[in-house]
């Protein structure tokens, strides 16, 4: 697994068993293990093994964009994309502090890999794919939830630089379900899905690895809820996929979420505005001409955002966080060729 990069963020202390784990492991699998802290991480983190970013060496990295994050914020994460990118790596993978590894989570990854494709059919509920279990991923709109599940057809190869790992026992769900519906849930060792043109599905940064070409869809918006960050970027993500002719790539569990204490009820104020525009964002962004070719990425991102701060759903800020995301990005590229 060289040039991968390990990045995660969090609060928490040096001896967290967690953390600690995938320092030991990370070294065994050559990886490079990144933490990203913020205003209320320790700063006295010392662990040998991960390269650890207080707020205060954040303050002295060169990227623009580090002068421009709000703090408190899990949008802080970009500067671990932006370190990774500076380091070399041709896969980032991402998770959370949370996220026990599995075994197969240090299997290499390709992004060409076999999966069952599908394309043109709207809203798909990968989760039910690999459990009989009526359980939707966060993100996903309620209003379809009800929906019928598209019928597989054979494995092909596809290509699929953005790959989400699902996650056992407690896996990412919205607050909706974790209120009502039981848990945990052990998903099935199933095939590959892929979702092409006109598919979608949300996938989170909790288990997620991304292929070189696809690193500049990397950014995660900072004025939005923390519950939606994540999920709003699954969706520009996917749809400028689609002018590169990629898939996004959903396989089995190679994560067991130990999930971190939480107040559902205050996740559940948190998701309200993906409850009442996850469909509608999606719908919006299907609707944008964008340009086709990796080439353009950059400038679809730009139209991609531009539209949400134009319909409300992003704060008006969040062009100048991105164009400083842009900036730090095409610098570091550049040095590189």
């Amino acid at each position: 697994m060289n040039d991968t990069f390990l990045i995660i963020t969090t609060i928490a202390k040096q001896d967290h068993p967690i953390i600690l784990q995938y320092c030991r492991e990370s070294a065994e699998h050559n990886v490079s293990f990144i933490i990203i802290a913020d205003s209320r991480s320790p700063k006295d983190f010392k662990l040998e093994g991960c390269d650890y970013y207080s707020i205060e060496r954040q303050q002295n990295l060169s990227f623009k964009l580090a002068g421009l994050l709000p703090y408190n914020n899990y949008a802080r994460k970009n500067l671990g994309y932006l370190i990774a990118l500076s380091g070399g790596a041709c896969k980032i993978i991402e998770t959370d502090d949370d996220n026990l590894p599995l075994t197969n989570f240090w299997s290499d990854r390709t992004k060409r890999i076999d999966a069952h494709l599908l394309i043109n059919r709207d809203w798909v509920n990968i989760y039910r794919y690999f459990t009989k279990a009526n359980i939707w991923p966060r993100g996903f709109p309620l209003e379809n939830i009800q929906d019928k599940l598209p019928e597989l057809e054979k494995l092909v190869s596809v290509e699929c630089p953005i790959q989400q790992g699902l996650a056992d026992e407690n896996p990412d769900v919205d607050a909706i379900y974790r209120l009502i519906l039981p848990l945990p849930v052990i998903f099935d060792k199933s095939d590959n899905i892929a979702l092409g043109k006109n598919s979608i599905c949300p996938f989170n940064s909790q288990n997620t690895t991304w292929f070189r070409e696809a690193f500049q869809l990397l950014y995660l918006p900072s004025t939005c809820s923390f519950r939606m960050t994540d999920i709003w970027r699954s969706f520009i993500a996917q749809r400028i996929a689609w002018t590169c002719g990629w898939s996004i790539l959903f396989h089995q569990s190679t994560v067991l979420q130990r999930r971190n204490e939480h107040n559902l009820m205050t996740d559940f104020r948190d998701e309200i505005s993906g409850y009442k525009n996850n469909a509608q964002i999606a719908n919006c962004l299907k609707n944008i001409d964008l340009e086709e070719g990796i080439e353009n990425i950059g400038t679809n991102m730009v139209l991609c955002y531009r539209k949400l701060i134009e319909k409300g759903f992003l704060g008006a800020n969040e062009l100048t966080l991105l164009n400083g995301w842009l900036e730090d990005f095409n610098l570091v590229t550049n040095k590189q060729i």
